[in-house]
């Protein structure tokens, strides 16, 4: 018989342990809560009283430790082992997986040179203000890991923090605000703008100051576009009083990097500030239909599918652009690709390589990342890829799922979403280089494709358990594949391009070595 003083040793190894795992995996109290729900709604604790257990008040029950054991992937005997040095250490700190560069001297990065400078090279260059902006709003999301609380909290206000929200809903909402809604016909057409082959734009909507918003009727068939697109307004209202000093919302076209009203060809201040609005706007629009914690909840009840968003009225692109936001895992990346090769929408909170710029195409990209092999099917199925990508020395390993589907405008784009796996399993005490170096192995003896080896599958198949990301298991079924930044550098044993390109080394390199060379 447990003495009471045995019950409060063990309420303190078992809570501890707990709260340790739930830290590590950045689940919060709540979180794990609705997982235990999810799996059995009677054994599920309350948040209160899951915070109690952790903090050594309550003994879990032997129902609730077997729930707990399944989301974190452990036997329960782990738990009455009151070995602490395994898990005392957080592997996976949240700052930013994407690197800059140390600007030295630091006197030439003064503000009031970077002021002088930046116009004449963008100038110089072809960038404008509105690609330059895209930079840095995208550094900017980065480096907070698409998190913007106080947008969240604006669009919380103003929801309520209702989901789902149908069109009704949000129509009411821009009434009670003072919104005037205009309908307007205007059908797609060809815009070839800088590129060689036209592609549909329509003009979805656009704000009139003070307080109406022009709607197009083709919206009215398209309900998931429509509240976006309303709500895309309704952000412009509540966070810059409705001054109308925005962009229209369009789909389709080449994006040519200035707001539409634009004439000059120089750099123009006002193309930045538009780019940081619409970006303000879209991100509410977000949190408005997708408000964080009920979403956060719809999302591990559905684990993570890019479709789920069909069930409630939203588009895979707004399920897709907000995963990142609301996720418990911090480390994703996303992207918005049109073909050949441009990319409208790009975020990398894992440090990611971008398979193309997003301002400008380059001559040799990898053929062997998803988005490029979604170019080449007429399929609008999911699917999943577990990618081991190559740069240099640099090893890393990615999983995604990428759909195809149209814009408002009818063109063809694939989304991808998708997660760095090295963090998680190193949050589990595995190491991700051994975990890599398998899969390479594999891939190179079948090519640069191969299946994943049985006991890896095992590892990552539980990782995608813990993180409750459905098409990680998915990818797992499939050969995984070796990517890489630029075809030039293809890691593969058989390189992509047949012969290994030779490197010149430049000459003045030659001269100097010679030269040190014959005077020792």
């Amino acid at each position: 018989m447990d003495t009471p003083q045995g019950l409060r040793r063990k309420a303190h190894f078992l809570g501890t342990k707990i709260k340790s795992l739930r830290k590590r995996n950045h689940l919060t109290l709540e979180d794990l809560s609705v997982r235990c729900v999810q799996i059995d709604a009677a054994a599920g604790p309350s948040v209160s009283y899951l915070s109690m257990i952790e903090n050594g008040k309550r003994v879990p029950s032997e129902r609730l430790l077997q729930i707990v054991a399944r989301i974190f992937q452990k036997e329960v005997s782990w738990f009455y082992d009151e070995s602490l040095d395994d898990y005392a250490v957080d592997p996976t700190p949240r700052e930013s997986a994407v690197t800059g560069l140390a600007l030295e001297p630091g006197f030439l990065f003064s503000e009031n040179l970077l002021q002088l400078a930046i116009p004449e090279l963008l100038a110089q260059t072809g960038t404008t203000g509105r690609q330059f902006a895209h930079l840095l709003i995208r550094a900017h999301q980065e480096s907070n890991q698409n998190r913007f609380p106080d947008l969240e909290r604006a669009a919380e206000r103003v929801g309520g923090k209702r989901f789902p929200l149908d069109v009704k809903d949000v129509q009411a909402i821009a009434s009670d605000l003072g919104l005037k809604i205009r309908w307007f016909d205007k059908a797609p057409f060809k815009d070839r703008g800088d590129a060689d082959t036209p592609l549909n734009m329509v003009v979805r909507s656009f704000y009139d100051a003070p307080d109406i918003v022009y709607l197009n009727n083709a919206l009215r068939d398209k309900p998931e576009r429509l509240k976006f697109d309303l709500a895309n307004h309704i952000a412009h209202k509540v966070l810059h009083g409705g001054d109308g000093a925005r962009s229209p919302q369009v789909s389709g076209g080449r994006v040519s990097g200035r707001r539409h009203d634009a004439e000059s060809p120089n750099v123009d201040a006002q193309d930045i500030l538009y780019a940081w609005r619409d970006f303000e706007c879209s991100y509410f629009a977000a949190a408005l239909l997708t408000p964080k914690t009920p979403f956060r909840q719809f999302l591990a009840k559905h684990a993570y599918a890019v479709d789920s968003g069909d069930k409630v009225g939203l588009t895979k692109a707004l399920v897709m652009r907000r995963m990142p936001s609301v996720s418990p895992y911090p480390h994703w990346h996303y992207f918005d690709a049109y073909p050949p090769g441009n990319l409208r929408a790009v975020y990398r909170g894992n440090g990611i390589p971008l398979p193309w710029g997003n301002m400008t195409m380059v001559a040799d990209p990898c053929k062997h990342w998803a988005v490029f092999k979604m170019f080449d099917t007429r399929s609008t199925k999911p699917t999943s890829q577990i990618s081991v990508l190559r740069s240099g020395e640099d090893k890393r390993l990615y999983t995604c799922q990428s759909v195809r589907s149209r814009d408002a405008a009818g063109n063809a784009h694939v989304l991808c979403a998708g997660i760095d796996l090295a963090p998680a399993l190193r949050a589990q005490n595995i190491d991700p280089l051994e975990t890599i170096d398998a899969i390479e192995k594999s891939c190179n003896a079948g090519g640069g494709s191969g299946e994943i080896p049985a006991a890896v599958r095992a590892q990552l198949e539980s990782i995608g358990k813990i993180l409750n990301i459905g098409w990680i298991a998915e990818g797992c079924q499939k050969p995984a594949t070796i990517i890489c930044p630029r075809s030039s550098s293809c890691p593969r044993d058989k390189h992509c391009l047949g012969k290994q390109p030779m490197k010149l080394r430049p000459q003045i390199d030659e001269i100097r070595e010679s030269l040190v060379a014959s005077s020792r």
